[in-house]
């Protein structure tokens, strides 16, 4: 693996979660996974999006800031491999989708103060996938909370990630098209996915199609 601390993005139910895991089990890599399902607002905001947004994603940016500070000493970034299945970033992705305008200045100050103190992860991996089969992924995974998306809510983040992505020409990103392969199943998708990811690539977004 040609990179020490990888990050792997993704909307709902890309995957993100399954490839971190495998990855690390292969590489005996520290393995930082997003406690998401510890969040009280989680199942509330998707009852009531309007009331519940702002405390939803603060909580999110706080957990995921302690974490990734705990867990990302600067010394070992360089000597063992890393990978976690997100990003601080993906706070400020999806509050600019749920957070109302006024409120959302006020995240914003707290996003980057947080965020300037953690090191950005040398490769950024985002995992495509269309909406209609992320709404599958959803139905399948079961998970009570997330039945309801709507098409339109993973739209507004996919529109958000790429946008944000644009935005930062100095991250290292990568773009996985994978509504086409299986690398949850398939042993030889898995490897063509990895391939890809041991691969040198410049700064700003490479787009590949699996």
């Amino acid at each position: 693996m040609r990179y020490n601390y990888i990050s792997i993005e993704g909307n709902i139910g890309a995957g993100k979660t399954s490839l971190a895991q495998r990855l690390a089990a292969q590489f005996n890599a520290r393995l930082i996974l997003e406690q998401f399902e510890d969040n009280p607002f989680l199942p509330k905001f998707y009852q009531d999006p309007m009331k519940y947004a702002f405390p939803l994603e603060l909580s999110f940016l706080a957990s995921r800031f302690q974490q990734l500070k705990d867990q990302l000493p600067q010394q070992e970034l360089f000597t063992s491999l890393t990978v976690s299945d997100y990003v601080i970033y993906k706070s400020f992705i999806f509050a600019q989708r749920t957070i109302r305008d006024d409120e959302l200045m006020l995240f914003k100050r707290l996003f980057d103060l947080m965020a300037s103190f953690l090191p950005r992860p040398e490769l950024l991996i985002y995992l495509h996938v269309d909406v209609e089969k992320l709404l599958q992924n959803i139905r399948l995974r079961g998970r009570g909370y997330e039945q309801d998306i709507q098409p339109a809510y993973l739209e507004g983040i996919q529109e958000n990630y790429f946008g944000f992505f644009h935005q930062h020409p100095e991250l290292r990103i990568l773009v996985v098209d994978t509504n086409f392969i299986d690398f949850v199943s398939l042993r030889e998708d898995y490897d063509r996915l990895l391939d890809v990811i041991s691969q040198e690539y410049p700064k700003g977004i490479t787009r590949i199609v699996l």
